[in-house]
């Protein structure tokens, strides 16, 4: 039968062509998605992903909520809903914004989203033409790099230093070239761990003003300062030129696949019209199900519950590094998050140090996705969260040894 339907097609079904578009040719894989399936095996310790502590998740509260919301008023938490999301979800965003950073968001400039990463597809949607100049961090989010790849921009790269983006590369750019759009993660960047100054946040919002760019604040890990302590968003000093973005997968749940976006109700019409056009809303269900939970519980108590372990897995990891890792071996110092970038010795490759460490069963994410102009061939992330201490400590020995024997 396979035979006559291919005969049928005028050409054996092994020769059959597809037409893509061509920017499926300009849109990378997600490194880390395909890492994630050679690390799944229980035996390898894994710092190549960006998973929170599992332990963490409240399976139990969210359990309780959902059963409340599907007794209570199942059938609405089961139909089609608006396209801007649950209103009481909204409503708890823009107080916590209130309360927690000193700005003031309406419900109604607020979108919910399937997770943060379609935050950054509909704003690459709205924004982006192919050939425009999109500035990002170097190192940038991997994750940003790809969805914006799909609507073809011309990638600006704006240096990290240890305060933030280098502000006087990316103003000399900006007069060299209008840049339309700008993507950072001012709280613990991913993947570098760094966090903007205050300085740099307020300096930031003139250049966006002078020039009349759109600054993409990423805010995913803003609840994970192991102080506590929030300095204030870029939103804050440019709010009609920032759209600020949020999620709840790192203080609930990732499986929810929860994430908003905050933005003047200029942009606000244009994006909830390409939502509209991708997925009419998310996951109502979902949704409900968080609002429930976060009217019923102490979130800061648990958010406070997360910062506790993660700085303990941060501090831990930090310590291995200094001890087992060879001297010259640069790393950063997060002030909050999940993850700190390392600089490897001199002519020791990051490529090489994946596949030689996947064999003593550690896993490692090699910084090169995340430079969009060619670069990281020495350097390394590693996620601290998804690892206990124990493992962490065993893992970066491991890792110590393997760098050593590169050397």
């Amino acid at each position: 039968m396979a035979h006559q339907l291919a005969g049928r097609a005028g050409r054996p079904s092994q020769e059959k062509k597809y037409r893509f578009a061509g920017r499926m040719e300009r849109t990378p894989r997600s490194f880390i998605r395909e890492i994630l399936k050679v690390t799944e095996k229980p035996d390898i310790i894994s710092f190549a992903g960006g998973l929170p502590n599992p332990d963490l998740i409240d399976a139990g509260g969210i359990a309780a909520a959902a059963e409340n919301v599907l007794r209570s008023d199942g059938r609405r938490a089961l139909q089609y809903a608006t396209t801007e999301g649950a209103p009481a979800l909204r409503e708890f965003i823009a107080d916590r914004y209130r309360k927690r950073l000193g700005i003031f968001i309406s419900p109604d400039n607020i979108l919910i989203t399937n997770g943060s990463q379609q935050c950054l597809d509909l704003i690459g949607k709205v924004f982006i033409n192919p050939g425009d100049r999109v500035a990002i961090e170097r190192p940038g989010y991997l994750g940003a790099i790809q969805a914006f790849s799909l609507y073809e921009p011309d990638f600006v790269s704006i240096p990290l230093k240890e305060s933030g983006p280098d502000l006087e590369d990316l103003r000399r750019k900006s007069d060299a070239g209008h840049i339309p759009l700008m993507y950072g993660i001012p709280n613990s960047q991913n993947p570098s761990g760094i966090s903007y100054d205050g300085n740099v946040r307020s300096e930031l919002a003139d250049i966006l003003l002078e020039h009349g760019t759109i600054f993409v604040e990423d805010d995913a890990y803003g609840e994970l300062t192991f102080s506590g302590k929030a300095l204030p968003p870029v939103y804050r000093y440019a709010p009609d030129q920032t759209v600020l973005t949020g999620s709840f997968s790192k203080i609930l749940s990732p499986g929810m696949r929860l994430g908003w976006i905050c933005a003047a109700s200029e942009i606000m019409e244009k994006i909830v019209t390409a939502k509209q056009a991708s997925d009419l809303h998310s996951n109502f269900l979902s949704q409900q199900i968080a609002a429930r939970y976060l009217m019923d519980n102490p979130i800061d108590d648990h958010i406070r519950k997360i910062r506790k372990a993660y700085a303990g897995q941060c501090s831990c990891m930090l310590e291995a590094i200094r001890r087992e890792l060879p001297r010259d071996t640069g790393f950063t110092r997060p002030e909050g998050g999940m993850f700190t970038w390392v600089t490897l010795p001199e002519n020791i490759s990051s490529m090489e140090v994946f596949d030689a460490a996947l064999k003593e069963n550690v896993a490692v994410l090699p910084g090169i996705p995340f430079y969009v102009d060619g670069g990281g061939m020495d350097t390394l992330r590693l996620n601290f969260s998804n690892a206990s201490e124990e493992r962490i400590r065993t893992g970066i020995s491991r890792l110590g040894k393997v760098i050593r024997s590169l050397g």
